[in-house]
């Protein structure tokens, strides 16, 4: 089995491992504008070989897993280069735009939109997990306009790597992702940033700095160059749940100026149940 992955990160490198691991006789391309990569994949053995669009025709398999910005321009030139028979899979953190660029495409048939709900705050070739997706989800949209012989050798592929399949059209995809994934990221973006703007005064402030700021601020570390056209393209959900996180943080701080703290208690009280929501979902640490 020919694979092509292009863009030799985080999320395509750990594919590459895992279908090495799982189909050890299947070939691996890399294809990446940043020739540093190509190179450190190469010396991890996440691929084989270098390629290019040039030897797409080849290809059974192609991961496309590249900053969402660059995705609506290449995936139709991907598409363009690839047999009948090859799957196209993205692994965009957004679905709208990038299943409306392809929705008139010749071989819109031969491509599955994916959001594999997975990773770390780390980035490149070397930030590559083995078994990354094991117990993930997976968000399939538009799996109908995906040919069935295509869509059955794709899923064939995510049950071997662990994952969890969840289907859901694009729009759905892009207001839930605002709030569980884009919005967190802001978050931790934020409080980086705060406590940054403090610690120009106060120098020991990071010695303070527990376990707990460490976990919260976490994602902060995460690529701009990836996230900055994600809150692009889906900026009308973004903004919509941002206004409802600042709104709560707002009356979080009038209880405190009032001393409401009984208010304060019931709020973080009602909460706690976050933990019942997110139980058993299995987390990796580079």
């Amino acid at each position: 089995m020919n694979v092509f992955v292009i863009g030799i990160g985080l999320i395509g490198g750990s594919l590459a491992k895992d279908i090495k691991r799982n189909r050890p006789d299947s070939k691996i391309y890399g294809i990446d504008a940043n020739e540093c990569h190509l190179d450190e994949a190469l010396s991890l053995s996440l691929i084989d070989e270098k390629s290019d669009y040039g030897q797409l025709h080849l290809a059974d398999f192609v991961i496309v897993s590249i900053p969402v910005d660059v995705m609506v321009l290449e995936l139709p030139k991907i598409l363009d280069a690839v047999n009948d028979d090859a799957i196209v899979l993205d692994a965009g953190s957004t679905k709208s735009l990038i299943c409306k660029v392809v929705e008139n495409h010749p071989k819109r048939r031969n491509f599955l939109a994916c959001h594999p709900i997975a990773g770390t705050e780390f980035s490149g070739p070397s930030a590559a997990i083995e078994g990354l997706f094991m117990g993930k989800t997976n968000i399939i949209c538009e799996i109908e306009k995906t040919a069935f012989k295509l869509q059955e050798r794709a899923l064939e592929l995510f049950q071997q790597l662990g994952m969890r399949i969840r289907y859901m059209n694009p729009e759905a995809h892009d207001k839930h992702i605002a709030y569980v994934s884009h919005l967190s990221h802001i978050s931790s973006f934020m409080l980086g940033k705060t406590v940054i703007e403090k610690e120009r005064n106060e120098r020991d402030i990071f010695d303070m700095a527990g376990s707990g700021f460490e976990s919260t601020v976490r994602l902060a570390k995460s690529s701009p160059a990836m996230w900055t056209p994600i809150f692009k393209q889906n900026k009308e959900n973004v903004v919509e749940t941002l206004g409802e996180y600042i709104q709560n943080l707002k009356e979080f701080k009038a209880m405190l100026i009032a001393d409401d703290y009984e208010g304060i208690f019931n709020e973080m009280n009602s909460t706690n149940k976050i933990k019942e929501i997110l139980n058993g979902i299995p987390l990796n640490k580079k």
